[in-house]
């Protein structure tokens, strides 16, 4: 069965996946079903740039620990006790 996707897209190396941030859905889907995640996600941000005429801004590599610090300081929890160290997080005083 022929790929509906542009050829440039579906060519893309499984290596993006990994970068793409998502592992567990690789985990979950599988590499080539998580490629076809991030192609749709790709197409979609295409799409809204296009309609709304619009440039593509990146959010940043902080934008989700900036969005909701709780969750970020529980991640890194989780993963120092998974490394086995012990976490305790002190406030800094404003100056």
């Amino acid at each position: 069965m022929p790929s509906t996707t542009p050829h440039r897209i579906n060519n893309c190396p499984y290596s993006s996946v990994r970068s793409w941030g998502r592992k567990c859905v690789r985990r979950q889907l599988g590499k080539k079903k998580a490629l076809v995640a991030l192609e749709h996600s790709i197409l979609t941000a295409v799409w809204h740039m296009l309609a709304d005429d619009v440039a593509y801004q990146d959010l940043g590599g902080d934008y989700y620990a900036k969005h909701d610090p709780e969750r970020a300081m529980r991640r890194i929890t989780r993963q120092a006790n998974a490394l086995g160290f012990t976490v305790r997080f002190d406030p800094i005083e404003a100056a």
